[in-house]
């Protein structure tokens, strides 16, 4: 049995939230960056479909997305890893994947480990 899926409004009035915090400079509850997260790692694995890429954004959640060559056991060969911030960042628009990876905020590692043409989601 999968996940319950976040229903679009929630999902986006999280997200809204979240933006309105980072735009005021302040720091959005733990509950709104968990559901703003979650809820983008979704739109991301519906939208970018396959198994080739794993996307984590601890303690919040991780999805496995992109076409290609499936990976069923052990450390995935090909991960991208940041931090809530910098996940909704990159989801809204606010990063881009190469600002990104230039400054140090998102650990990409594997040939394929790469999120180019699938961010921002939202």
């Amino acid at each position: 049995m999968g996940r319950a899926r976040i229903e679009d409004a929630a999902g986006l009035a999280a997200v809204r939230q979240w933006q309105t915090d980072a735009a005021a400079g302040a720091t959005s509850s733990r509950d709104v960056r968990a559901l703003a997260v979650r809820y983008t790692l979704q739109l991301l694995a519906e939208q970018a479909e396959g198994n080739t890429l794993e996307v984590r954004v601890p303690p919040f959640g991780a999805v496995q997305c992109i076409e290609g060559p499936r990976h069923t056991r052990g450390t995935p060969p090909n991960v991208v890893e940041m931090d809530a911030a910098t996940w909704l960042a990159l989801a809204t628009g606010g990063l881009s994947w190469v600002d990104g990876l230039a400054t140090g905020a998102i650990h990409a590692s594997g040939q394929r480990a790469d999120l180019t043409g699938h961010v921002p989601i939202v």
